[in-house]
């Protein structure tokens, strides 16, 4: 037979469309056409499929090859076609039977001596290949990953004559299995680690509990990092199918899955980072930093070092929890699910009411600094802290503070209510929140005359009131009350703060 028909995946962001790898060999001069929208990658394979073939003892057809890369209208790029493309060659020219990848899809790039080399995406490729049911050959080194993807057969090969031997039924690859639970290899920092901050410490675990934002204002040197970097470890385990979609979102940047695998992701880009590094593109659109903490934390240290634009891209996604970047001939939508944190100095010199150094910031200086964070951006960050300085007797006490084990505890009992909600407290609708909150009449006439001296806008009130609800979950508490509220409030205080220590803003 002349014709023949493999079936292999796309990679496009977190999906992983269907391609036909369809091959024709025809009478005529020598060379091989290929058509499909390929890429640069893509046609390279001709020189690396020929090659592979050659060294591993196919006879290479001395005829016209066609090869499609069905649909035409889909970019195709990278190297995960060589495998398919080798394959149907092998069965056009009869050397490997048609249907003997009937049931399969192929992917996997080849090194000229036939080895199969591994490629990014392979997980969101399994999951669609699951869809499908059908089984999927990868290379060697993609094998783990692609069994991540319960449910779906996955053949891993070393060496394209493998491939060719179980298709030919002479010697049949075992379907891959973990041979041990998967468990995560980094360690995550303690809270036990941190001395005295006790504010900050209580909003960490009230952002913990409710998965709010939260942003940490204090001198240099007094804990604001290594607060953040503990949030992840007080955060309940990633479910089977939140690690799925951490692990697609790594699988498509090339990064590796297995080492965090079920923790939550800690992502701390550098303040000179893009807009696109942080929300992620690029002509061929990846995900940026906001997807790769998906269902975890996105640490931003030094908040006003960053360009103002590039912190205004955060609003949107902080309230969709999506991201959806557009270019002219295409779309992608990428997950955004992420906490905020951040941490920042109250000036330029950092000392602005720091009782151990004076501050040399000019006033003007100590506005156009403040200045580069909007109004709109800190709305959506629910709690608020000050970090001051230690005194020493604290920092030179050895006595070790909580555990994170024991504030997961209490993290975990405050979610469990939640759930029964339907929802975390940070993404609980209105409604709903003005329901589970229950305020009374007095607290309510109450609550408006805070809101009208603080000039709050109508996001914080209801920040205000998811911070509250928490608080009650933490406490146990069957409906929010004035305590609850008075400390939600005390949390949006960062600019009145500000302008404490700031005469210009007075």
């Amino acid at each position: 037979m002349t014709l023949a028909i493999v079936r292999a995946r796309a990679s496009l962001g977190l999906e992983a469309p269907e391609v036909l790898i369809e091959v024709h060999l025809s009478n005529g001069l020598p060379g091989l056409t290929l058509v499909g929208l390929p890429e640069a990658a893509v046609k390279e394979s001709r020189e690396r499929v020929r090659s592979a073939l050659i060294n591993a003892g196919f006879e290479f057809p001395s005829r016209r090859i066609t090869l499609n890369l069905a649909p035409a209208d889909l970019p195709k790029d990278g190297g995960r076609f060589d495998l398919p493309i080798a394959l149907g060659i092998l069965m056009a020219s009869g050397q490997v039977p048609v249907e003997a990848a009937e049931k399969l899809e192929v992917v996997g790039e080849l090194a000229l001596d036939g080895a199969l080399r591994p490629v990014t995406g392979v997980l969101p490729t399994a999951l669609a290949a699951r869809r499908a049911s059908r089984g999927l050959i990868v290379p060697l080194a993609n094998a783990d990953e692609a069994a991540l993807a319960d449910g779906v057969e996955v053949f891993a090969a070393g060496h394209l004559l493998d491939v060719v031997g179980h298709l030919l039924g002479r010697e049949k690859l075992t379907p891959h299995q973990f041979g041990a639970p998967i468990r995560a290899r980094v360690a995550q920092p303690d809270m036990a680690d941190v001395k005295g901050q006790h504010q900050a410490r209580r909003a960490l675990e009230v952002a913990a509990a409710g998965g709010h934002n939260l942003l940490l204002a204090g001198p240099p040197g007094t804990g604001k990092t290594m607060l953040a970097s503990r949030l992840a470890g007080i955060l309940p385990p990633l479910t089977q199918d939140e690690s799925l979609e951490v692990a697609a979102v790594r699988s498509v940047c090339g990064l590796p899955i297995m080492e965090r695998w079920g923790q939550r992701p800690f992502r701390n880009p550098h303040h000179t980072s893009s807009s696109v590094a942080l929300v992620g593109g690029g002509s061929r659109p990846r995900p940026g930093e906001i997807s790769l903490a998906h269902q975890g934390v996105l640490f931003l240290d030094e908040l006003p070092e960053f360009d103002r634009h590039v912190l205004e891209v955060l609003r949107e996604p902080m309230e969709s929890a999506q991201i959806l970047i557009s270019r002219a001939n295409h779309q992608r939508r990428f997950p955004a699910r992420f906490q905020l944190v951040a941490a920042m100095n109250p000036c330029p010199c950092g000392h602005l009411g720091d009782p151990r150094q004076r501050c040399h910031c000019s006033p003007a200086q100590i506005q156009r600094y403040q200045s580069r964070l909007s109004g709109p951006l800190l709305d959506r960050i629910d709690l608020q802290v000050e970090v001051p300085a230690l005194p020493a007797t604290q920092l030179t006490d050895q006595t070790p503070g909580e555990s994170s084990a024991s504030v997961m505890e209490r993290v975990l009992a405050a979610r469990e209510r939640q759930q029964a909600r339907g929802s975390l407290n940070a993404h609980l609708p209105g409604p709903e929140l003005e329901a589970a909150c229950a305020l009374s009449s007095d607290e309510r006439q109450w609550f408006a005359s805070v809101l009208d001296r603080l000039n709050l806008s109508a996001r914080a009130y209801h920040r205000v009131l998811r911070v509250a609800l928490t608080l009650a979950d933490l406490g146990g508490e069957a409906r929010v009350g004035k305590a609850q509220l008075m400390e939600a409030i005390g949390y949006r205080q960062l600019d009145r703060m500000l302008k404490a220590n700031d005469p210009t803003r007075a």
